[in-house]
Formats: structure tokens, sequence, C-alpha cells
């Protein structure tokens, strides 16, 4: 049986755990090899572990993502390799801290945005060219609800994330008319170690695990798929 995504090259940030964990192993599972980008290098390994088990395949590139240079080497790395991409999953994001916005200080601020914002800008700017060298190149931006919310001691967060919709969604209409398609994905809540640090008083029980999504972030980022533009909301 063919799977989805035989043959592909596919690239996630975060995958050292959560949902870019379980994201980056359903992709492995589904015929990708697995280019896993995370600063843990012990959430790597064990993400190689589960993904050499499963039977597929994966390099593993610890990084952190305000490295800019180093997210142009990548690019660069991937096109000597492969000469393309097939898929890119954005998930790497930060919470930041959750207080009034007169309250939060500049350098929780200035993480926010560079590590949800300038990263994911760099990683376009970086992997562009090698979505366009594929057939079919597929890119799924992590979002949240509270982008379009205006919650109290959100801000940070919800700032950072309605930025990375809009990057996103001007992406997506820059390559209307290729062959590549650009997406968000809001997974709502889920029992993520993100979650339990915004809700500590939630009982993480009451959550969808993070393996739920992934099907779903298949889907997304298979050449099936011909959605472009579009925010898919996760239902459990």
């Amino acid at each position: 049986m063919t799977k989805p995504l035989e043959n592909k090259i596919a690239l996630v940030t975060g995958a050292s755990r959560g949902i870019g964990y379980f994201a980056a192993l359903a992709l492995a599972k589904a015929g990708a090899h697995v280019v896993a980008l995370a600063r843990t290098t012990g959430g790597l390994e064990d993400l190689d572990d589960a993904i050499q088990k499963a039977g597929g395949t994966a390099t593993l590139v610890p990084l952190n993502l305000r490295d800019f240079a180093a997210l142009d080497r990548l690019g660069q790395s991937i096109h000597e390799r492969w000469g393309r991409l097939d898929a890119f999953l954005a998930n790497a994001g930060s919470l930041g801290v959750l207080t009034p916005l007169s309250h939060l200080e500049p350098k929780v601020f200035q993480e926010l945005v560079e590590t949800n914002i300038i990263a994911n800008w760099r990683l376009i700017r970086s992997l562009d060219p090698l979505l366009r060298a594929s057939d079919a190149g597929r890119a799924l931006f992590v979002s949240s609800g509270a982008a379009r919310k205006h919650t109290p001691f959100w801000g940070g967060y919800a700032m950072a994330k309605a930025a990375v919709e809009s990057l996103a969604l001007t992406y997506a209409a820059e390559c209307a008319t290729t062959n590549v398609k650009v997406n968000l994905l809001n997974p709502g809540a889920m029992r993520t170690a993100m979650r339990a640090k915004a809700m500590p008083g939630e009982d993480p029980d009451t959550l969808p695990r993070p393996d739920a999504v992934a099907p779903l972030i298949v889907e997304l980022l298979s050449p099936s798929n011909t959605k472009n533009g579009e925010l898919v909301a996760f239902r459990a």
C-alpha cells in the first residue's frame, strides 16, 4: 500500500515534544523522511528511536530558532542534500509570560517576537525556494485561538500568534499560482507542556493528547491536500 508521503521530505520545528513530536512521528509513518528541529537533543533522540522503531528515518537538527543565521544555513543544507522540501510544519512557539501588557518585560516580549514571528519569517525566506522546487510543497503553521481573542494577560502570546496568522495567510496568497499550499492549524486546547504552563489548575485528563491531531497534520501536509490560505480547526 502506497503511503501518502512516500519518499517525501518533511521539516518539523519543535519536534522534541508535544504536537511536534507526534506530528513528526506520524509524518515518518506516512513515508516521509523527517528533518526534526528542536533545542532539546534528548527529546530529538527519543523521537529518532520512535521513528526507527516504526520503520522510518529522520535527520536530527538541534537548533535554537532564534539563531537566524542557522535557519539560513538549514535551507542551504536541505538544498544540497535533497534539492527540495515537500512538507513544512511550523510548530515551535513560545508562550512567554501571561501578565498584563504593562508588566511584560522587554526581554520576554523580544523572545516572543523572535521565536514566534521572526523565526517563522526567516524559515519562509529560507525554505520557499525548496517548497517551490517540490511538485507539491505543503506548509502548515500552528496557530491558536488566542490570536483572535483579546483576553487579559494573554496579550504577548496573542500578538505573536496573530502575526503568525498574517504571515502564513500572506504567504499563501503569494503561493496561490504555484504548487505550494499554505495553511494554518488551530489545534485547540491539548495536553501539552505549554498548556499546563498557561493553565496550571486545569485537569489535563480533560484534554486530548497531542497525538490526536497528528492525522490531521499528515492530511494537510500531503500532496492530496488542495486547501490554501485556510485556518483549519481541530476538533477532538
